[in-house]
């Protein structure tokens, strides 16, 4: 699933706890200072009712911003930010992400997961081998694929079916597979 996890710095008095990127400024747009920004969440809906968003900039710096209104259009958000009411004030906003703590993320189903909550686990198959760990998450219009960093400086290519990966541990770090043969073969 698709909410992009931010970075995590301090800036000011804005808390320390992690974030989840849920749209990034891409230009601005009218005379108004409204930006458009592209979704980086699966979840559009959950605008309705935001009433604000901590924009994190390219330096990494953290603006908690009061959100006036927001409309969608052609495929990306179109946000209008308190206090930004001009081209200029809102061109400061494009390539800043805008986030939402990670306490307020949309909860997912059991067996579901965000790509940040695969990335960077442990891949070990059922025998205990190990594999490498998870750099990214592949869509292929199909069935997602881990993308696994392994020690031979090479990628594995795993398929996130259930009968492959037959346990997915979020809080130790560890997805553990059932790897068909010549899966892992170059």
């Amino acid at each position: 699933m698709s909410e992009e996890r931010g970075e995590s710095e301090r800036a000011g008095d804005l808390a320390e706890e992690e974030l989840v990127a849920v749209a990034r400024g891409v230009k601005t747009r009218g005379l108004r200072g409204e930006i458009v920004a592209e979704l980086l969440t699966d979840f559009p809906e959950r605008f309705e009712g935001l009433e604000r968003l901590i924009a994190v900039g390219p330096d990494g710096e953290r603006q908690t911003l009061e959100l006036e209104e927001h409309w969608f259009h052609q495929g990306r958000v179109v946000l209008k930010f308190a206090g930004y009411d001009s081209i200029e004030a809102a061109s400061a906003l494009v390539g800043c992400e805008f986030t939402v703590p990670e306490s307020e993320r949309v909860e997912l189903e059991e067996d579901e997961f965000y790509d940040w909550e695969l990335e960077g686990c442990q891949v070990e198959t059922i025998e205990g081998e190990q594999l490498g760990r998870v750099r990214e998450i592949m869509r292929t219009g199909g069935v997602e694929m881990l993308v696994v960093d392994n020690a031979k400086g090479r990628d594995y290519l795993i398929p996130m079916a259930e009968e492959i990966c037959v346990r997915i541990d979020i809080e130790a770090k560890l997805i553990r597979v059932d790897v068909p043969e010549g899966l892992l073969e170059f």
